[in-house]
């Protein structure tokens, strides 16, 4: 009786082993999600057993491990790189290191200098309008004095046909004045003729010459009033830069290159005083050669005519 007990006890744990054992057998063996498969590799051949429990469309269903779709994972998705930041000057629409800003974020001697330059470069052209005007118009009364003075009958009626703004009619007055006076003892009528109308002729000269001068030391100054204050904006910008401790070029080119402004605003009222002074001074030398022909010519006909 024990032994019967035995021998089924002994059968049924025979039977769970086996029961156990094959399902082992028939359950994958996990794989490690952290490392791929290589691709194109056989798969490991299993054993062509048959497994209680399992049928054929589980078998089919089950996916090769050596096929390249199973091995090979699906390719992260990847994001385009970010744009580059806008520059400040893009951004703004404005020059941060312009004229306006050297205005407004320039010291007094920065001010001063851009109001100095301002004022000779306005003074430059209203003086070289107003001589130009001048010069015109006593270049009309040469004109006139060809066509009318020495066209007349007589020396009067010459100096009436003058206008009376005429600086051609001045002279000849001037001229009739000595020669009625007759001269001295010490002095003869040509001499004192002569005398009287080269004064004239340096008044003359003189109200000509008036104002070109400013522009002689516009241009000749005008230079080194910019270059002043050029070195002061290259100095105020090393300064804040070597506080601030970012030499860096971006830091150093933007405010040397604003402070290089103020030259350039120099050489711009230079050139045009200069090339506007020897305009000005070219006419006025040709005013002068018509000035002194008429009071030559005048001081012969009134020394030769004195006595009619």
């Amino acid at each position: 009786m024990i032994s019967k007990k035995l021998a089924l006890a002994a059968a049924f744990a025979l039977v769970a082993g086996l029961a156990a054992g094959t399902a082992a057998i028939a359950q994958p063996a996990p794989q490690n999600s952290n490392a791929a498969p290589a691709a194109n590799q056989p798969a490991p051949a299993t054993p062509d057993m048959a497994t209680p429990g399992q049928t054929s469309d589980q078998n089919a269903a089950a996916p090769a491990a050596g096929t390249p779709n199973a091995a090979a994972p699906a390719p992260a998705a990847t994001t385009p790189p970010p744009a580059p930041a806008a520059t400040n000057a893009a951004t703004s629409g404005s020059n941060p290191y312009g004229l306006m800003a050297l205005w407004e974020n320039g010291d007094f001697v920065i001010k001063g200098v851009l109001v100095v330059l301002a004022i000779m470069s306005v003074g430059t052209w209203y003086i070289f309008f107003a001589k130009y005007l001048e010069q015109s118009r006593v270049l009309s009364q040469a004109n006139a004095v060809e066509k009318r003075f020495w066209s007349s009958s007589n020396l009067n009626e010459g100096i009436d046909k003058l206008p009376k703004n005429s600086v051609f009619r001045t002279v000849a007055e001037s001229g009739v004045r000595a020669a009625s006076s007759g001269g001295s003892g010490l002095v003869n009528v040509s001499d004192w003729v002569g005398m009287q109308l080269n004064r004239q002729l340096e008044e003359a000269n003189s109200k000509l010459q008036g104002g070109v001068a400013f522009l002689a030391s516009v241009g000749s100054t005008s230079p080194f009033v910019g270059l002043f204050g050029t070195v002061w904006g290259i100095l105020n910008a090393l300064i804040n830069i070597g506080m601030s401790g970012q030499p860096s070029i971006d830091k150093v080119a933007g405010p040397v290159g604003e402070a290089l402004i103020s030259t350039a605003i120099g050489l711009m009222v230079a050139v045009p005083a200069v090339l506007l002074y020897n305009f000005l001074v070219r006419r006025n030398k040709v005013i002068n050669e018509k000035l002194r022909s008429f009071a030559s010519d005048l001081q012969t006909y009134l020394v030769t005519n004195r006595g009619k």
